[in-house]
């Protein structure tokens, strides 16, 4: 376990923070002997205009998408509690987008929002809408790519909250219904109380996964336009990877600002968890 953990997290972990501590080309890249600059790295991140926008995008995307993945996926998770004909088939076919490859949710979502031939113009249209331009137009980019992560993200929070749901013993919700509660009354005081472990954990592991995403951005939108819908995530997989030049250590050091930003809510997760434990 040991080996597997300095193997796999601690060795990568300080190959980002020395590649943010260094000047790195392409030559140096391969061959070593990157000079050393300090936080000289740190520094253009923090001063480049595009760093502003990019965290307000990057909170808004977080935000947005959790909010609406955790909200639908809840509704779902609770439609799907129901027993009714068809609940697994159907429960099963909300888990497609999960199963997905990313490369193929985002062309799809491209397809549909296109602004020519895209199907969601085109229903627009029937209602008198005229055409939006969803991936072209600074207004509407970076909805567009929450629209197509919450839809991606909506069946993990179905599965988990479902699993939940299906832990709390059924007499709980029998003695509060003979006490004469209503449905809304038990969800709210019974069966959500009691799914707040796995609430906190579903939102957890949704802003980790929320935080890092850049695939559904970079296939539909790569950042644009101007900037539009750039987030830290594509912002450092564009400085390292989207140009013939590449700068690697700015890229380390975005990717080392998002680190610290989920490493921020992991503690914030402990430190709610240990206030919620009794003593």
């Amino acid at each position: 376990m040991t080996i597997y953990l300095l193997a796999f997290y601690a060795y990568p972990l300080y190959r980002n923070i020395e590649l943010s501590l260094r000047e790195y080309t392409v030559r140096s890249f391969v061959r070593g002997g990157a000079p050393f600059a300090g936080l000289d790295n740190y520094h253009e991140v923090l001063s480049d205009p595009t760093f502003g926008p990019a965290l307000a995008h990057t909170v808004v995307f977080t935000v947005a998408s959790l909010a609406f993945q955790f909200g639908i996926g809840m509704a779902l998770a609770v439609f799907f509690h129901q027993s009714f004909p068809l609940s697994r088939t159907l429960r099963a076919l909300f888990l497609v987008p999960w199963l997905l490859p990313l490369i193929v949710s985002g062309s799809t979502w491209s397809w549909m929002l296109n602004s020519d031939a895209g199907v969601v113009n085109a229903a627009l249209g029937l209602v008198g809408v005229g055409p939006v331009n969803w991936l072209t137009s600074p207004d509407w980019s970076l909805v567009s790519v929450i629209i197509a992560n919450i839809w991606i993200g909506i069946p993990f929070n179905l599965v988990v909250l479902y699993s939940g749901l299906k832990s709390i013993p059924i007499a709980v919700h029998e003695a509060a219904a003979l006490d004469g509660a209503t449905g809304w009354q038990r969800f709210w005081r019974v069966t959500f109380p009691l799914l707040r472990p796995v609430s906190a954990i579903t939102l957890l592991l949704g802003l980790i996964y929320t935080l890092k995403v850049f695939d559904i951005i970079w296939i539909m939108t790569k950042g644009g336009p101007t900037d539009s819908s750039t987030t830290f995530a594509s912002w450092s997989y564009r400085l390292g990877f989207g140009s013939l030049l590449p700068s690697f250590g700015p890229g380390a050091a975005v990717g080392n600002l998002l680190i610290i930003m989920a490493l921020f809510a992991g503690l914030i997760y402990i430190r709610v968890q240990r206030r919620q434990q009794p003593r």
